[in-house]
């Protein structure tokens, strides 16, 4: 690999052989949220495509493999500047490279975890994150038995150090796995701490300021999602674990 090709996952230098700008937000060009969350379908899908030495494909063809409409591809290109050329499709060397660049791939992440229970564990040995430009700085935890102890390399350091760790690491992002009950304190924490991108796995919402971007991460609402399109399938019907009496059903409906 030449110093002017682009890393497999779509960072580095951009083609022309000139530097890369990676830190730019795609906020500013006001990409919707839901697109975001595509382009690193998109650019999997191209790291495959060009591992196999394809070089240029068509809308269909992408969407087919990246498991949407080509319609919807389209869309969410336009927003990079990318329409593709007719009659030939799109570049996948320049498409990996644009992707990448608009997601950050281009640049390394420091990612501290909070909370090394069984979630957070999982999440730290997490071996997705390096590919993609995420390593992990930091690991936090309030159980005495557990610090000390190392995931990946990272020692587990007491929660009760937050501040000194994070001035130590300068994480960019933090990820919380810890109880509810805890998840606004640590959070409170970590922004007085200058930390700006917060992905939370604890079931509870939590209050930030307006420059701190919150994700949350909820699995029981996701699988209530899939339990609800399970039900819609009408293949089975399935007793309600709640007993619901008359009189409650027909005041529900009623108001």
């Amino acid at each position: 690999m030449t110093p002017s090709q682009p890393r497999p996952d779509g960072g580095g230098l951009d083609p022309q052989g000139g530097p890369m700008r990676s830190d730019r937000p795609v906020a500013e060009k006001g990409i919707p949220d839901a697109t975001i969350a595509r382009l690193p379908v998109y650019l999997r899908t191209l790291n495959v495509i060009a591992d196999e030495g394809v070089t240029t494909i068509s809308s269909g063809e992408l969407a087919d493999a990246a498991g949407v409409n080509s319609a919807q591809l389209r869309k969410d290109l336009s927003y990079l500047g990318t329409y593709g050329t007719r009659g030939v499709g799109y570049d996948v060397e320049y498409l990996r490279f644009q992707i990448g660049r608009e997601i950050g791939s281009a640049q390394e992440w420091p990612v501290i975890i909070v909370g090394l229970g069984n979630l957070g564990t999982a999440l730290a040995n997490y071996s997705g994150f390096g590919t993609r430009g995420f390593r992990i700085v930091a690991l936090l935890d309030p159980n005495p038995a557990l610090i000390g102890r190392e995931v990946v390399g990272v020692p587990i350091a007491d929660l009760a150090r937050l501040e000194d760790v994070v001035a130590r690491t300068s994480p960019r992002i933090a990820v919380l796995a810890v109880p509810a009950a805890a998840a606004q304190d640590v959070t409170d924490r970590l922004v007085a701490c200058g930390v700006r991108s917060i992905l939370n796995f604890a079931p509870t919402a939590l209050a930030v300021p307006a420059e701190v971007n919150l994700r949350k991460v909820d699995l029981g609402q996701e699988l209530q999602i899939l339990a609800y399109h399970e039900q819609q399938t009408g293949d089975s019907v399935v007793e309600p674990s709640i007993k619901i009496n008359k009189s409650t059903i027909e005041k529900a409906t009623a108001s």
